[in-house]
């Protein structure tokens, strides 16, 4: 019996021993994911990306690994959306006026003047309205899914002149997105827009290729447009929707309880994201006049009234019945 014992022992012992040194077990291993964007490091979205990647490989205790590929580290904005669908990429921040490209509807959310201010948009953020963009976007592109939508800013004029009326943007040759409902705004006012990628945007304002740009403060701050001009005018024509997406391909493998983590962590990130954006908005006028840059109070009612009668004209992507939903939030 005590002979018995003992080789049980060692037949253990080596099996443990054995087990050591065989490799770990694939299913244990945890998932590499990518999530791109174009934004710079000082920036609040790629903060909250970073800490949203952190806590979903916390909540799903190491079973997915998520990193952040910044500023347009692995391609322009319309390169990362399709990577979603190609698998190259998991997880992407994109504008919805971008993303109207595929689902027309939700570019609404970035119609110039369609937000009273910052409560309406958290309203339209948490509302049917805004589900129902989402699935409308999930299937037009067959599958990509918004979990949560963060507050990037409205949208002020950088200029080397003072712009008070839509008279003075008449001819300005100005560098918006490359997406059709910028050009909504530009041709309301008469201004001569110039599709250039993000990341080239300080250049051609530099060497004078364009002479103003449009982007919410922060941005302004973070891409140094306000060393390459003399004024920003407080316009705040755009409100801009930051989506975070999450690809077909990840989005269906995941079960049930990692949607709902995935989910819960980003929707999170995203609020806290937007309300840490729109306090910088109010934190930097000062800092820019600090920096010897001319902070334009505008009257924004004239570029209200050059823009209203397009908003439901030929070139809306929406309906009127969505337009009149979005306008009786409440």
């Amino acid at each position: 019996m005590r002979g018995l014992k003992k080789t049980f022992l060692l037949l253990t012992f080596v099996l443990a021993c054995a087990g050591l040194l065989l490799p770990a077990s694939p299913a244990s291993a945890a998932k590499k994911l990518k999530w791109a964007h174009v934004y710079e490091t000082s920036e609040t979205f790629h903060k909250w990306a970073l800490w949203a990647a952190e806590e979903i490989g916390k909540r799903t205790n190491g079973a997915y690994e998520i990193s952040v590929y910044p500023a347009s580290s692995l391609g322009k904005e319309a390169d990362i959306v399709q990577g979603l669908s190609l698998g190259t990429v998991d997880i992407v921040y994109a504008g919805t006026a971008f993303i109207a490209n595929t689902y027309g509807p939700i570019g609404l959310g970035e119609a110039p003047f369609v937000f009273r201010d910052f409560d309406h948009w958290k309203k339209f953020a948490a509302s049917d309205l805004f589900q129902d963009f989402a699935k409308g976007y999930l299937e037009a592109s067959k599958g990509n899914y918004i979990p949560a939508v963060t507050y990037y800013g409205a949208r002020c004029v950088t200029s080397n002149k003072p712009i008070n009326s839509p008279a003075d943007m008449k001819g300005l040759k100005i560098r918006v997105p490359n997406a059709p409902l910028y050009l909504l705004f530009t041709e309301a006012v008469g201004a001569n827009a110039a599709p250039i990628a993000f990341a080239e945007v300080y250049l051609a304002l530099q060497q004078g290729v364009v002479d103003a740009q449009e982007n919410p403060l922060p941005t302004i701050k973070a891409k140094k447009f306000y060393e390459v001009q003399k004024y920003i005018n407080l316009t705040q024509h755009i409100v801009n929707n930051l989506v975070t997406i999450i690809g077909a391909p990840l989005w269906k493998k995941l079960s049930d309880g990692e949607k709902k983590i995935f989910v819960e962590v980003m929707q999170e990130a995203a609020m806290k994201n937007s309300e840490e954006v729109r306090q910088q908005e109010d934190d930097l006028k000062p800092w820019f006049e600090e920096k010897g840059i001319a902070i334009n109070q505008v009257d924004r009612k004239p570029f209200m009234a050059a823009v209203e009668p397009h908003l439901n004209g030929p070139k809306a992507t929406w309906s009127k019945e969505d337009f009149a939903r979005l306008q009786a939030i409440k």
